[in-house]
């Protein structure tokens, strides 16, 4: 029977019915926000500074620099020698005192030559350090009985949502507050060493230049690389620079002593250490450069010591990141988007610096925005600590522009080339914080990747040649598109962006009737082979792609509607009704929804829709889910919660599914777990699994992955229970996967999958949406904020969203305020729990709605 088509509003306020932040879990692993580490949890920390697409730097919990992956590629543990910050203190007329400014190596110590020689690890660091990270800022307080003063790191890149290029710049920013809380005055120098990174070439001679500049706003050393070959792939530039040091002594080195052994190390030490200076140069210099800063500090106050990293390596191929080509394009050169705004990395670093105050005060209103929201701490720190994706090679925009991604990166290059869709439909990221990212991906899956058919290549190659497509289209990875386009859609208000798309969107679900494939009988489930993200296909209905396909049909009814389209709104809406009544009756066995194996001859399957990883017989196909537990069964109505397009089957069903998702998926230790393949979770840790076969005999081979543990499958489902009203439950799962990434056992800052800083992973920022309470209709322009008040929590505060705007609302017994803090956002009506008001405003920045 037809399930009556409930209101938008309806919608908004079933699915905010359970979003209350206040949920008490027994036994779970606390995890604060901001979240502060000390000790050995230091060790694993690399916190990404960079811009987003632009490359990145990391900071170590100890206040080293590691992991320089600002080459156009990933770079797990490149750093070049001598990259070290060093301070100088001497209170009144007592001895001064030289520490490398990071805190002390921790273990383990082994390796054929110890530590090795490139940072100097035998020179002094300071007793200890602790870490506050809250991405996009970071800060480390140092202690050090024997320093005469106190030093504490603020470090970040600019990070303002909806401003892609202001938060895409080349730079790091590393401001050190130093404190004399004595009476005396101190003087106090802070110097920056690093051996040049702009490559030595192939010839065996040294031809970098490391060349002094000041001006008004900054002073320090620009290093270049003349010689090497135009299209080097390290050919560019990189900048130290100090920030506002007028009215302090700068002094440097253009580069250290040249010599042979550890001279040359030795040698700066002594002269850095002695006075707080450096200089005069030697005669014959290397190419460490280095630059100081000296200023006196009265007892009792403070001062700033800002430093700046720049770079600006323009050189991006096919080849140097490993991404897929056509032959004979594996050299073209498709760029940076940075490098064509800065002409190297010294004008990048000169526009930071000019437009520092208005960048930093924006970025740090983002970050109060979440800060301040009253959500659980596990919600935003799981949300804050995966917008790093963007920042980390994972990300980038060539020079057209265009935003692309990989599914995650290796040590040293790419890994899954192609901004590959059933992986980034996951992510809520770009459509909330960087709208135009999100448009720039659909603009590929329904440009370029769209085949003559209608089929979507699940992977771009790069350069685009409409002759050689990459590969074929996967299921879950078509459909999750069509209901990203909606989402594009609905969070805008871009009717005429949506009518121009509209064709193209059409094309790609009536891809799914074509004979041979996936819907070919044209009833509304998928029979067909269905690849996806499990990188094989599925045989027969399941419910991960059924309900997916449900769910595109869903957003393709209201957008064709938009586009004045009611002929395909209506047979997508008879479609839907058809399969949701099939999947409902066919595949839920009362606990959950299964798959139904069907095997089909090779010759009867339709072109573009099978790859070569899975079964290959085809009849018989190995690879399947059968009758087991699926953790994103689900990951279409999953998307159907952000989205707004209502419950795709029944409510009851996916409530007993969410339930057994959490009773046979969720491990709360792992220790007796078994598993043969990749493992990144284990022993007592807590986890979702991807698949449970406790309560059905498991296939003798089953699908790829099923044993596994994977973050973004871990937030999808997680949220989901969250907009269910699973609250407790869903709190809880997120809360074990952040405790995982405790900075001793993993980086909090890189959750991995099939790589570093694996793209699914930023389905954490929907745990924002699930439980803000706050939705918008932009076709509507209609605000809706569903957030019931309890005597435990009597008032609720937090951060939105939309594609024309963010800022944040704050709901109490007497009322309810909604501030814009950038961009604007057109607000005809406005519901709050369920109390209707038609304000017909369009807020700019600043303004504030009083309801």
């Amino acid at each position: 029977m037809p399930t009556k088509r409930r209101t938008f509003l309806q919608q908004v306020a079933i699915a905010g019915a359970a979003t209350q932040a206040n949920v008490t879990l027994p036994g779970a692993p606390e995890i604060g926000y901001p979240r502060v580490f000390t000790g050995r949890h230091l060790t694993a920390i690399a916190f990404p500074l960079g811009g987003v697409c632009a490359g990145s730097i990391s900071l170590g919990g100890r206040g080293q620099l590691r992991d320089w992956e600002i080459f156009n590629r990933s770079d797990k543990g490149n750093a070049p020698p001598y990259a070290f910050p060093a301070i100088w203190a001497q209170s009144g007329k007592r001895k001064p005192v030289a520490r490398v400014l990071e805190s002390r190596i921790q273990p383990p110590y082994e390796g054929a030559n110890g530590l090795g020689t490139r940072s100097a690890p035998g020179l002094v660091r300071l007793a200890g350090s602790t870490f506050t990270g809250e991405f996009p800022l970071a800060r480390i307080d140092f202690q050090d009985a024997a320093l005469p003063v106190r030093v504490a790191l603020e470090a970040f890149t600019p990070f303002i949502p909806h401003e892609p290029d202001e938060s895409g710049l080349p730079v790091a920013i590393l401001r050190y507050r130093v404190t004399n809380p004595g009476i005396a005055t101190a003087k106090v120098s802070l110097a920056w060493s690093i051996d040049s990174p702009v490559g030595h070439g192939a010839g065996a001679a040294d031809t970098r230049v490391n060349e002094y500049r000041a001006t008004p706003r900054l002073a320090g050393l620009m290093m270049t690389n003349p010689e090497l070959a135009a299209l080097d792939p390290l050919k560019g530039s990189f900048a130290l620079a100090a920030l506002g040091a007028g009215g302090a002594r700068v002094s440097h080195l253009r580069g250290w002593e040249q010599g042979r052994w550890w001279n040359s190390p030795m040698l700066f030490w002594d002269d850095f250490s002695s006075d707080g200076e450096l200089g005069p140069e030697a005669a014959k210099m290397n190419a460490v450069g280095a630059l100081c800063v000296q200023r006196e500090i009265a007892g009792g106050a403070h001062a700033d010591f800002t430093f700046m990293l720049a770079w600006h390596f323009p050189n991006r191929t096919p080849r140097r990141i490993g991404w897929s080509s056509t032959k004979g394009e594996e050299d073209t050169l498709i760029g940076n988007h940075y490098a064509t705004r800065f002409a190297d990395a010294w004008a990048a670093a000169e526009y930071a610096a000019a437009n520092l105050e208005p960048l930093e005060k924006k970025t740090r209103r983002f970050a109060a925005a979440l800060r301040e929201s009253t959500l659980p701490a596990a919600i935003k720190e799981a949300a804050s600590a995966n917008l790093s994706t963007l920042v980390a090679t994972t990300s980038f925009r060539t020079a057209d522009g265009e935003f692309h991604g990989w599914e995650g990166v290796n040590d040293h290059g790419g890994c899954c080339h192609g901004s590959c869709t059933h992986v980034w439909n996951y992510e809520t990221t770009t459509a909330h914080l960087f709208p135009t990212f999100a448009r720039s991906l659909r603009g590929v899956s329904f440009g370029y990747s769209l085949d003559e058919a209608g089929a979507i290549r699940f992977r771009e190659t790069l350069p685009h040649n409409p002759q050689n497509r990459w590969g074929y289209a996967a299921a879950d990875g078509q459909m999750g598109q069509i209901m990203h386009a909606y989402l594009d859609w609905l969070l805008s208000g871009d009717n005429d962006w949506l009518r121009e798309i509209w064709p193209r969107v059409k094309k790609a679900i009536e891809f799914a009737w074509i004979p041979g494939g996936w819907d070919g009988d044209r009833d509304g489930v998928l029979e067909g082979v269905q690849h996806n993200t499990y990188d094989v296909e599925f045989y027969g209905p399941n419910p991960m792609c059924g309900i997916y396909y449900l769910g595109a049909l869903r957003a393709g009814e209201e957008m064709a509607r938009v586009a004045g389209d009611t002929a395909s709104a209506a047979e997508y809406r008879r479609l839907f009704e058809s399969g949701r009544a099939w999947i409902d009756a066919t595949l839920f066995n009362g606990e959950f929804y299964v798959q139904q194996i069907r095997g089909v001859a090779r010759d009867k399957v339709a072109k573009a829709i099978i790859g070569t990883m899975g079964s290959d017989d085809t009849e018989n196909p190995q690879y399947q889910v059968g009758a087991g537990c699926l953790v994103d069964q689900l990951v279409g109505q999953y998307m159907a919660e952000v989205a707004g397009l209502g419950p795709l089957v029944s409510p009851e069903h996916i409530r007993k599914t969410l339930q057994s998702i959490y009773r046979y998926n969720y491990k709360r230790s792992l220790a007796a777990h078994e598993t043969v393949q990749r493992t990144f979770a284990l022993n007592d840790e807590a986890a979702i699994v991807i698949c449970d076969y406790g309560k059905a005999e498991r296939p003798r081979i089953p699908f790829p992955y099923y044993a596994e543990v994977m973050t973004g499958f871990e937030y999808a489902a997680a949220t989901h229970m969250l907009y269910a009203g699973m609250t407790r439950e869903g709190v809880e799962c997120i809360r074990n996967i952040r405790a995982r990434y405790d900075g001793e056992k993993r980086n909090p800052w890189d959750e991995a999958e099939c790589g570093h800083h694996y793209a699914r992973a930023m389905a954490a920022w929907s745990g924002v949406l699930a439980m803000s309470g706050f939705r918008y209709h932009g076709g509507e322009r209609a605000v809706t904020i569903h957030k019931v008040l309890t005597q435990a929590a009597p008032e609720f505060r937090c951060f939105w969203s939309t594609a024309t705007g963010w800022g944040t609302f704050h709901v109490t017994a007497a009322g309810t305020t909604l501030r814009v803090d950038h961009g604007r956002l057109e607000c005809k009506t406005c519901t709050v729990n369920g109390k209707h008001f038609t304000p017909d405003r369009t807020l700019g920045e600043g303004d504030e709605l009083r309801l």
